[in-house]
């Protein structure tokens, strides 16, 4: 039996992950892309600072 995947409910779930970075606080759209990419909540900026300095 294959059960119906409920779009509603599929982007409910899309919209409860928020956009904000967990080292600066700050809103960019980075911080999903980089979730997907990597499993880190961290924008493009804060992940180049923990490249660059990884203390």
């Amino acid at each position: 039996m294959i059960n119906k995947i409920d779009k509603n409910n599929h982007n409910k779930e899309l919209n409860e992950i928020d956009c904000i970075c967990e080292e600066c606080l700050k809103e960019d759209e980075s911080v999903t892309q980089n979730l997907i990419l990597k499993g880190f909540k961290i924008c493009n900026s804060c992940s180049i600072s923990k490249t660059i300095f990884p203390i």
